[in-house]
């Protein structure tokens, strides 16, 4: 298989989501070394997969014959279409998108769990964070700047707004873009309030652009399948050793994470080399504070249902889909 940078797959992966092409890159190739290659398409190059990134740069999935590349596309779905058309084996992201491609006549399982907790904060314009809880009251009006529309982050944002009875129409000003964009838009002071994750949120407030989250989504929602590893079902059929060893090398890299934090902020920094070091050590001791990771790669009904009524009250899905019908835990367990 051809190598291939981020920006290259971002063209090849939003023409195939757009065209409904499938492209030239084929996952499950094998590679020179024996290994089967396998791409993950995730939809942010962020330390939230930091298990993820681990688990690459220990071996732990050339352990079990495997080499996986990331790489990144930047637009709602596009992490997704990535793997209906093959372009992919894997995309990390919510559950969700397994529900919405469902109700399109798609299957799609999530196998192991990663970030187990909403990853996202709310934050205010520096010295504008509300005074109290009355969420309602302070967001009516604001300029609210969130992620692209169709992705988690996007959706816990219009989840919030209809719990505190807003409308995303007419009740605020939402724009909705990547996260660079997102801090661009705090930092010119054309956006009140934004729906940020890491790195951007210690970034933000070490230039003092905001303060501290004034909405914790981490601690306030609880267990939540924010961002699993989710394949085709037909994938699972066909093909269930590599995802068995897929699964496996990714336990192996929760574990590390969590039982060797130093060696994960490590290999954080050669996965981040431009962020400075106390940014990134913020970045993960939050993580850590805030229960980010699955310790175990379990992934656990509740956490879906509290998934799936995030994107139902944001109004992107209109039916119940059972928890068999989006995770698959026979590589995980649950």
């Amino acid at each position: 298989m051809k190598a291939i940078n981020r920006r290259e797959f971002n063209t090849i992966a939003l023409g195939a989501a757009g065209l409904g092409l499938a492209g030239s890159l084929r996952p499950g190739l094998a590679s020179a070394q024996g290994l089967k290659e396998l791409i993950v398409a995730e939809p942010v190059h962020q330390v939230g997969y930091l298990p993820l990134y681990v688990a690459i740069a220990k071996g732990y999935f050339k352990d079990e014959g495997l080499a996986v590349q990331v790489l990144t596309v930047e637009s709602g779905a596009g992490h997704t279409n990535a793997v209906l058309t093959h372009q992919a084996f894997a995309f990390i992201g919510g559950p969700e998108h397994n529900a919405f491609a469902k109700a399109k006549g798609a299957e799609v399982r999530a196998i192991v769990n990663c970030v187990n907790r909403g990853n996202v904060y709310l934050v205010a314009v520096k010295g504008q964070s509300p005074k109290d809880r009355n969420f309602a009251a302070y967001m009516k009006g604001k300029r609210f700047a969130t992620w692209f529309y169709g992705g988690t982050p996007n959706s816990i944002s219009r989840y919030l707004l209809a719990e505190w009875g807003l409308d995303a129409k007419t009740d605020v000003v939402l724009t909705e873009s990547g996260p660079s964009a997102i801090l661009a838009a705090m930092k010119t002071r054309n956006a009140d309030v934004a729906c940020i994750t890491e790195p951007q949120l210690t970034q933000g407030i070490r230039q003092g652009i905001w303060d501290e989250p004034f909405f914790n989504v981490p601690k306030e929602l609880g267990d939540y399948t924010y961002s699993t590893l989710n394949v085709l079902k037909e994938t699972i059929d066909n093909d269930p050793k590599t995802c068995a060893g897929f699964v496996k090398a990714m336990m192996r890299g929760m574990k590390l994470t969590y039982e060797n934090p130093k060696e994960a902020i490590e290999i954080a920094r050669k996965e981040f080399p431009t962020m400075a070091l106390e940014d990134l050590t913020a970045t993960v001791d939050r993580a850590f504070a805030d229960e980010l990771w699955s310790r175990d790669g379990k992934m656990a009904p509740q956490a879906w249902a509290t998934g799936q009524k995030v994107v139902q009250k944001a109004g992107l899905l209109k039916i119940d889909v059972p928890f068999k019908d989006v995770i698959d835990t026979r590589f995980a367990g649950v």
